[in-house]
């Protein structure tokens, strides 16, 4: 068992989905960030992604690679992503670090692990990361009761979801689409499918991501998913406003939507 596995159980004891939140720290100032993420667990997310940005992120649609690039010209560091840890934690949702792999490795897996679980971390997500090529993560991150969270997509094969499964505690995460992140109109029938066979796998927990952003995606991907991931519509949300409160308000009522979407779903 783990911190996010408990709330998992307590959210399904409700009879829902859990929502997963994202913002990049940094964008567009750190305060700023930090703020909405606690706005974010004010509006009902369960769960916050707290992204550390980084020079290189490919898996990232234009959105989050211009919020990124913005938050790195104004000199965030990762001991930023640290105290946006301990404020989600604070606010009462369970954080996690959506990180690739060169800044972790960077400041040391060993360190990294245990300054993300100091700060009050429960897991991390590695989108960059393949399980066999992450043992030495896995071990740092075993080694201070962290929960690594894998990714899988329509392209994986029946063997890496057998691999996925296994090397993932809390969550997997599941991407529907393949490509960059972003928006999209549809959701799309591959999400289900995904879920299905990678708990035919055997995961016990899959969150859906890329693509989602309106109430009525949340419902559709909660009747089948225990979670449900948003992302680049809340860092557009806040992007888009034209000064920090009104960005924080922003990124509260869509919060707000999805939170009501991921509870009409079951």
């Amino acid at each position: 068992m783990s911190a996010l596995s408990d709330r998992f159980d307590a959210i399904e004891a409700e009879g829902r989905a859990a929502l997963v939140c994202y913002l990049p720290v940094g964008f567009p100032d750190v305060e700023t960030s930090i703020r909405a993420m606690q706005a974010m667990v004010e509006a009902g997310a369960d769960i916050v992604e707290i992204g550390p940005p980084y020079s290189d992120p490919v898996l990232d649609g234009p959105v989050i690679q211009l919020a990124v690039a913005q938050a790195l010209e104004r000199g965030v560091r990762m001991a930023d992503t640290f105290a946006a840890v301990r404020a989600v934690r604070e606010a009462g949702a369970e954080p996690v670090v959506m990180s690739y792999f060169n800044p972790m490795l960077q400041h040391g897996l060993d360190a990294f692990a245990r300054d993300v679980q100091q700060a009050g971390g429960s897991g991390v997500i590695t989108p960059d990361l393949t399980p066999d090529a992450g043992a030495d993560w896995v071990d740092a991150a075993r080694a201070v009761d962290l929960d690594t969270i894998f990714l899988v997509a329509p392209s994986t094969t029946r063997e890496r979801m057998h691999l996925t499964a296994e090397a993932s505690r809390g969550f997997v995460y599941a991407t529907p689409l393949m490509g960059v992140t972003g928006e999209r109109a549809q959701v799309g029938d591959a999400a289900e499918r995904v879920v299905a066979e990678v708990r035919e796998a055997g995961a016990e927990r899959v969150c859906v991501g890329v693509g989602v952003s309106t109430r009525e995606h949340a419902a559709q991907i909660a009747r089948f998913a225990d979670g449900v991931i948003v992302g680049t519509a809340l860092v557009r949300a806040l992007g888009e406003a034209p000064d920090p409160e009104s960005g924080i308000a922003a990124v509260r009522e869509r919060v707000t939507q999805l939170a009501a979407g991921v509870r009409e779903g079951r």
